[in-house]
């Protein structure tokens, strides 16, 4: 037997990404703090007051978290008083395109199992 040649090497997981969608479906308010943004609702006063159960200090940590990995942005006013609102990125924007097509895929998988 002839030894043949590699033709692929070993594929792994992308490591950063991967740990990046394990960490925001993870954090139990992140896809909440995104549906907010959608509608308009960026400052973090409104987003404790508009979500039942959702506490100022696990909101700051969500918020502080997804800034970390780029998808929002905290925009800081200089007012009195002061003025913070956040903002997906437009890594955020292609990030949450791809747990837009993971909530598909969810569904779907549900639907076969009906």
């Amino acid at each position: 037997m002839q030894k043949h040649d590699a033709l692929f090497s070993k594929k792994s997981a992308p490591e950063r990404s991967a740990r990046m969608v394990e960490t925001i479906y993870g954090c139990k308010w992140s896809l909440t703090v995104y549906q907010l943004l959608a509608n308009g609702i960026n400052r973090p006063g409104a987003m404790v007051n508009h979500v039942e159960g959702l506490t100022t200090k696990v909101l700051n940590q969500c918020l502080k978290r997804n800034v970390e990995f780029g998808i929002l942005d905290r925009v800081t006013f200089s007012e009195i008083p002061p003025r913070v609102e956040y903002q997906v990125t437009s890594f955020g924007q292609k990030f949450l395109r791809i747990l837009d097509e993971l909530e598909k895929l969810q569904q779907e998988l549900d639907a076969n199992d009906s």
